[in-house]
């Protein structure tokens, strides 16, 4: 994972270089960062990163390094959100998960009024298909060409195929059906070739978007021009799909969505057959519910307008997420920012976005519109597609990062029995998780301080997301206690718990003094769990709240079919499978051996899909009480395995309907034990087949395995 997406193949790099650049990066956004304050500040991040004990997002890890400064905020944030479609484009071609509201209100663009679009790349460029290649018609001959065609170059940049969806988008929104605009695809790079900005990694060439730019012509303004009645809201969810497949092409940048959409739309139905469908597979998709529609549901709910409404909308929505999982439900009136009002505090007229690598103006109308709808919707925030974080529909980020208590142990791990009973050790321990708590603090703050798209927000509102990770094994190794146990908050797991208030309480105090003095604005967010998927697999921990998945499993990951990497890891032993649904992917498979069984839990390990709905339900509960809290906190990102062989429809409704409206957010997944989907990312290996499989690794793959236990 970290030779894949974190280490710097050029520089021979190894954990601790990585946590030179990073607390190097991180201190070159301090406000003096040559007084003797920052430098102190810089060697105690760098050893909290070094030991594990403070986690960087997986984005930080990659990118820090001295020249953060001047670099884009967009590489650096995670989570964002977006009310365009080049918008949601540019910031998925950064690398960020970005959520959007596609609700009817919040949708303003018929695309029937885009221009005739034709797509041209020279003949000579390495990557066309070829006068009888199969990708032929997706380029207009240059003869053919109308002589009144508007003719945009296309630059080799993030900026430059952004700035071809804007131009589309806000001549769509301005309505210029009558016109004719060429993209000139020639000057991007042909597939495979270096990315310097993302070390060197291999592009994904101008076909994936051409693939795009001609699904959007034919799926989206081809039928509407035709007549068919697409609504606003669903072309711009087909449009943002085939902007993300674009993305994901590339095999090194994610395309993770979150479309959400108010239950009270008419075309709430639509949007759950759609998102049941997996034909929109970019994206995680949730409706955005609130007290009001869990009322209505109830079987004694009293007469409403609303309530054949809701009521068909919960059954077809339950009966397709029993199935896939999706639709999930997001309980809007819970997020942070619709409590307290802190969205509809935004001024609805904002200026384009800008930034020193990117300024809007094609779609500078369009913004502005769209800000006054979001001044006045009824969810005015949103989450990021894995949920843990509260943003802004129009437009917002946050940076998120993770302390493991685990690993601020001053001793070696093994050395320490369950529970801690040395009580100087504990009292040590304790005092480097609340150290690592602060200096985890201060980098995110810091990182707002960077230049990008939604400056004005991120100086408005000023996010954070600091989370918690590998929380099973601190608990075990610091305090004894087991899951089951960690559930009894008022006796058993009490201290626990209070320890969890106590650090969520200092985490709060730190932000707002350390923003203070940096000048910045107070954080409307600051505690989160996100799913912390890869860092917490960089040292085997338990990711962000969940519970171990496995005790002992093949983790596998997707490849680009043509990828050297995967190549490599399959001569040296791994597992590798080709997908047929997606013939340019292979998964490659890792065996996984979860770090709390070397910890002496043995069979008192609970894993996910042994923990029942109702035990997950209150674990989670409780993690929003204590580490959440009341103010200024996230989400937790929680995906909560569901077996439908013990868990009927009728059930899993009524688990819905009891427990749903009490937490902020949780994702269901449903495990089908008698079905074979080609993909899961996690497989169950028995101990003997786990350990014959070890022993097959050779190489660098074994070299590092060991290196890392």
């Amino acid at each position: 994972m970290a030779r894949r997406s974190i280490f710097r193949p050029s520089d021979a790099e190894d954990w601790g270089r990585v946590a030179d650049r990073v607390a190097a990066g991180s201190l070159s956004l301090h406000p003096d960062p040559d007084s003797p304050a920052a430098r102190i500040e810089q060697a105690r991040l760098r050893n909290a990163i070094a030991c594990g004990a403070v986690l960087a997002s997986g984005r930080q890890l990659q990118h820090g390094d001295a020249t953060q400064a001047g670099r884009a905020m967009e590489l650096f944030t995670n989570c964002a959100t977006a009310i365009t479609s080049f918008a949601l484009f540019y910031l998925l071609l950064n690398g960020a998960g970005v959520g959007r509201a596609y609700d009817e209100e919040l949708v303003l663009v018929d695309w029937a009024g885009a221009p005739d679009l034709h797509l041209l790349l020279d003949p000579a460029h390495p990557d066309h298909p070829g006068a009888a290649g199969a990708e032929a018609a997706l380029f207009t001959p240059p003869a053919a060409l109308p002589a009144h065609a508007l003719r945009h170059v296309v630059e080799d940049s993030r900026e430059g195929w952004a700035k071809a969806v804007e131009l589309l988008e806000g001549l769509a929104f301005a309505g210029a059906a009558g016109r004719c605009l060429a993209f000139d695809l020639s000057a991007i790079r042909p597939r495979g070739a270096p990315i310097a900005g993302l070390q060197g990694r291999p592009a994904p060439g101008p076909l994936a978007l051409a693939r795009a730019l001609h699904a959007i012509r034919e799926q989206v303004i081809a039928p509407r021009r035709a007549g068919l009645t697409i609504p606003p809201w669903e072309q711009a969810l087909r449009i943002d799909h085939a902007l993300a497949a674009a993305v994901s092409a590339g095999g090194v940048r994610r395309a993770a969505r979150m479309a959400s959409k108010n239950w009270q739309d008419q075309g709430a139905r639509r949007f759950v057959r759609l998102a049941a469908s997996g034909a929109f597979w970019t994206a995680n998709h949730s409706l955005m519910v609130d007290r009001r529609f869990w009322a209505l549901i109830a079987p004694d709910a009293p007469p409403d307008p609303l309530r054949r409404h809701a009521r068909a909308l919960f059954a077809a929505a339950t009966r397709a997420a029993w199935r896939c999982g999706e639709p999930g439900f997001l309980n809007g009136d819970r997020l942070e920012d619709w409590r307290t009002g802190a969205a509809r505090a935004r001024p609805p007229a904002t200026p384009p976005w800008a930034s020193r690598r990117y300024r809007t103006d094609a779609a500078a109308g369009l913004i502005g519109a769209l800000g006054q709808r979001a001044a006045a919707a009824r969810f005015p925030a949103t989450t990021n597609p894995c949920g843990e974080v509260v943003l802004h529909v129009a437009g917002g980020y946050c940076v998120v990062g993770d302390v493991a208590p685990l690993l601020a142990c001053p001793a070696p791990l093994e050395e320490v029995p369950p529970g801690c009973p040395d009580p100087a050790l504990a009292a040590a321990w304790d005092e480097r998780v609340a150290e690592a708590l602060r200096l985890g603090v201060r980098m995110l703050l810091r990182l707002n301080r960077m230049d990008g798209l939604y400056a004005e927000e991120v100086r408005r509102t000023n996010r954070i997301g600091i989370g918690l990770t590998g929380i099973h094994e601190w608990a075990w190794l610091r305090f004894g206690l087991d899951f089951p146990a960690l559930l009894d908050a008022e006796g058993r797991a009490a201290r626990f718990w209070a320890e969890v208030a106590a650090l969520s309480a200092l985490a709060k105090r730190e932000a707002l003094e350390s923003a203070a003095a940096m000048g910045q604005a107070p954080p409307l967010t600051i505690t989160t769990i996100k799913p912390s998927g890869t860092t917490a697999k960089l040292f085997g921990l338990s990711e962000g709240a969940h519970l171990p998945a496995r005790r002992r499993y093949l983790r596998w990951v997707q490849f680009r079919a043509d990828d050297p990497a995967a190549a490599e890891l399959a001569a040296a032993g791994h597992p590798r499978r080709p997908l047929s649904s997606r013939p340019d992917t292979v998964i490659i498979g890792f065996p996984v051996e979860p770090l709390i069984l070397r910890l002496g839990i043995g069979e008192r390990l609970v894993t996910a899909a042994e923990a029942s709905p109702e035990q997950h339900y209150a674990w989670l509960a409780l993690l929003e009480r204590h580490w959440i809290g009341a103010e200024r906190g996230n989400q937790v990102s929680y995906t909560l395995p569901l077996d439908t062989t013990r868990c009927d429809l009728a059930r899993f409704r009524g688990l819905l309907r009891r427990y749903q409206p009490g937490v902020r957010a949780a994702a269901i997944m449903p495990l089908r034990p008698a079905e074979s989907p080609e993909y899961l990312p996690e497989e169950e290996l028995p101990e003997t087949a786990f350990a014959a499989l070890c022993r097959r690794l050779r190489g660098p793959a074994r070299a590092g395995a060991e290196a890392a236990r």
